[in-house]
């Protein structure tokens, strides 16, 4: 009778509760369901609590491609409820919930899990859950755009494990609170493996602990904030080297963990670790997570952008995957993966978006980490032309952001087209000194902080004394590139933006003959006079991210 009255409880509880999106259809065509909202939104379920610590504790076992464990949640309680949101994704299965020792009883919709707490959550106290789980995890099919575990072999025939979860969410692997706005203070996180092998996971080693079956368990600690895709676990035939870089943050240990045959040529090629780490630092401000450490570990799949356990599958080559994404010759000088993987320490794991639709925030800013690694080592014009190169790649399929609360990215223009505008911003700012600094201050601001994209924009406006709010709704939510319009008569360049929203008045740099103009279209015609007695050639500052219209 009682099983029966807690069904009907949450049964009632969950058909009655105020939800962000239905199911149905949103105006760009996307459809989106109760269970993309449950996944993408701050349910009531989830905005009465903050998360405080993870104890991940899970065994794996490549043979069955099983795992089993458990997530201890400690919480703290900011309004009083007794229904909390864990979720976790099939066909892995809670087998128990326990509270101060005491089994609660829930209930699913998807991969939301509604438990219901019987000791009284008291505004300002500190609880905790321990959320029992098993099962064969989502076996990734084309990791990391597909995620969940792959499951490989080394050369040797070696079990070579690793995870991967961005988009598809960390509930594909482990119990959590699988939204980005709540990031948890620290986490500790401990890996059951076979004999033989090697278990990574981000932040310090604390432990190894042996067992009588030859297997080992890998204690790991990350002291600072983490946001749940950053969280991952590699299992392989491991062998480790370091060394120490002296940086902004003092001593920061750089960890490497690759597979035995391949210790050699990591020692020569992951020299571009700590260039990368020393250029970005330049950029960026210091690296975000000193006291975590920073590691490249060798993976089966292209990589990852794991906080302070950056994934590595380029395979010893530069470029990406031994191709120059910029068609340039610059893109051969760095290996992609080190470059841009490590980017995302300072945007994507330190600011991070509290809304996956915001995610131009990780991947414009981090993309253009590279044209700015190319301008550190190679100078200004290098990195000018990469960015500039990576505009072929750009498809203007859909608008950059996403949709809000239904956990819905964007298009992948995020990465070169978001990269190109902000190039063109930095390039109206026309000042190098005040663009770094904007630079850094986001990240001295933002620190460990999950962001919205109104925060960024009013940041780069504040800080930069120009109001670029026409410039990011142009290029951030629409799918239409700026069309400089213009046309000579009687001696006057007439001119304006076309392709463009109401009000965009963005100015453009103009080589006209060999005279360089600042010009400040709008969405009217506007006119000024040449001089005369020379044929006119208009030529755009490449710099800008637009179009010329055919004279």
């Amino acid at each position: 009778m009682k099983q029966i009255i807690t069904i009907l409880f949450l049964l009632i509880y969950l058909f009655s509760t105020d939800l962000t999106a239905q199911e149905g259809l949103f105006k760009d065509g996307n459809t989106f369901t109760k269970q993309d909202t449950l996944r993408g939104s701050i349910t009531p379920e989830r905005i009465w609590w903050d998360l405080k610590y993870y104890h991940l504790d899970v065994a794996v076992d490549p043979q069955q491609k099983f795992i089993k464990g458990e997530n201890t949640i400690q919480y703290e309680v900011l309004k009083s409820s007794n229904i909390l949101q864990i979720d976790l994704q099939s066909p892995l299965k809670i087998t128990k919930i326990i509270q101060d020792d005491k089994e609660l009883e829930f209930s699913s919709e998807g991969y939301a899990h509604y438990i219901r707490l019987q000791k009284k959550q008291l505004k300002g106290n500190t609880n905790a859950i321990t959320v029992f789980y098993e099962g064969h995890p989502k076996e990734a099919k084309n990791a990391p755009w597909d995620g969940g575990f792959s499951w490989k072999k080394d050369k040797n025939g070696k079990d070579f494990v690793a995870t991967s979860c961005q988009g598809l969410g960390a509930s594909v692997w482990w119990p959590n609170k699988d939204h980005m706005y709540d990031e948890v203070d620290s986490m500790a996180i401990s890996i059951k493996v076979p004999k033989g092998l090697v278990g990574v996971a981000n932040g310090r080693l604390r432990k190894i602990d042996e067992h009588k079956d030859d297997s080992k368990t890998y204690h790991w600690f990350v002291s600072n904030p983490i946001n749940n895709y950053g969280v991952n676990v590699n299992i392989g035939d491991y062998v480790q080297f370091s060394e120490k870089y002296d940086g902004e943050g003092g001593k920061l240990d750089m960890d490497y963990y690759v597979l035995k045959d391949n210790m050699e040529k990591a020692q020569i090629h992951f020299k571009d670790a700590p260039r990368t780490i020393e250029a970005l630092e330049h950029w960026f401000g210091k690296y975000p997570f000193y006291e975590d450490s920073f590691k490249l570990v060798e993976v089966p799949y292209l990589g990852m952008e794991h906080q302070s356990s950056v994934t590595y599958g380029n395979q010893y080559v530069k470029g990406y995957a031994g191709r120059d994404l910029s068609q340039t010759g610059w893109g051969l000088k760095f290996d992609f993966i080190i470059v841009h993987e490590s980017g995302h320490e300072w945007f994507a794991n330190s600011i991070t978006n509290k809304d996956i639709a915001d995610m131009w925030v990780h991947e414009s800013f981090t993309s253009y980490s590279e044209s700015l690694f190319l301008e550190y080592y190679y100078g200004k014009k290098a990195g000018e032309d990469y960015v500039i190169g990576t505009r072929a790649l750009i498809a203007n399929d859909k608008p950059i952001i996403g949709v809000y609360n239904v956990n819905s990215e964007g298009s992948g223009d995020m990465y070169f087209k978001g990269a190109n505008m902000l190039h063109t911003i930095r390039t109206i700012i026309d000042d190098d000194t005040k663009w770094r600094a904007i630079l850094r201050g986001l990240n001295e601001t933002f620190f460990h902080k999950t962001v919205t994209t109104k925060e960024i924009e009013e940041y780069i406006n504040q800080k930069s004394g120009i109001d670029f709010s026409k410039v990011f709704d142009q290029y951030l939510r629409t799918i239409d590139i700026p069309v400089f319009d213009y046309k000579i008569e009687q001696g006057k360049l007439k001119y304006k933006w076309t392709n463009v929203i109401k009000g965009f008045t963005m100015p453009i740099a103009l080589k006209i003959n060999t005279k360089e103009v600042l010009l400040y279209p709008s969405d009217s015609w506007q006119e000024m006079k040449l001089s005369t007695g020379k044929s006119s050639v208009i030529e755009i500052n490449r710099n800008f991210y637009v179009k010329k219209a055919e004279e």
